[in-house]
């Protein structure tokens, strides 16, 4: 059966943005997906993490692009029991510290298990920054506008769950960072020295999402 999509509206959401080496990173992700270049609420409401990666895969000889989801983290207890069945992929439970003042954010993470610890604080701003990959504000919305088609984790090796993301009205706005904290990037086993560095962050605002499980990885 179906599940039916879910709609709703995502009234805050930041993006920290890492880049990485690509080699690296191509030896963490499972097949089919590599590394891709660059040149729901449902009427509750809840806090929620997700570690995304640009990947890309083939299908047939089409070049299919994405995002791989190796975990995900939620305040809400009903996400944790639901995921992989109402909401895509396995759901870890955390503790959600949120701060906002005017352009001001701070958003801090700790999950139960001690596995995935996050911590971002900064400033609506203009601009994005000199070091960033992206050239403009306008390429980086339109890169991870692009980005709605996200696979995850489930309890089942070599299977994703997939889901794609819609939505009305679509803004982000720079986000000056001051501090960022990150367990899964500091962890040298994976990313050893100088294989990632923080890239920018960014502030969204969606209205009208609505989500479709009804994807398949083909």
């Amino acid at each position: 059966m179906r599940i039916p999509a879910v709609s709703g509206m995502m009234d805050r959401r930041i993006l920290a943005n890492f880049h990485i080496d690509p080699e690296v990173m191509a030896r963490i992700l499972p097949k089919p997906f590599r590394p891709k270049r660059i040149p729901l609420p449902w009427g509750i409401r809840s806090k929620n993490a997700a570690h995304r990666i640009a990947v890309q895969w083939e299908v047939e000889g089409q070049l299919k692009e994405g995002v791989y989801i190796p975990r995900r983290d939620t305040s809400s207890r009903f996400n944790t029991l639901t995921g992989g069945t109402i909401f895509p992929g396995i759901h870890h439970h955390a503790k959600f510290t949120v701060k906002e003042t005017g352009d001001y954010y701070s958003v801090e993470l700790q999950s139960d298990d001690g596995a995935t610890h996050v911590a971002v604080t900064g400033t609506v701003s203009d601009r994005l920054p000199d070091a960033s990959v992206f050239c403009s504000l306008a390429e980086a919305s339109d890169f991870f506008q692009h980005g709605a088609l996200g696979y995850s984790e489930t309890r089942t090796a070599g299977r994703y769950d997939g889901l794609e993301l819609h939505c009305d009205h679509w803004k982000v706005e720079p986000l000056e960072v001051e501090h960022i904290e990150s367990s899964y990037f500091a962890d040298k086993a994976q990313f050893p020295q100088g294989s990632v560095d923080f890239d920018c962050g960014l502030k969204g605002l969606w209205h009208g999402v609505s989500m479709d499980r009804d994807v398949r990885l083909r």
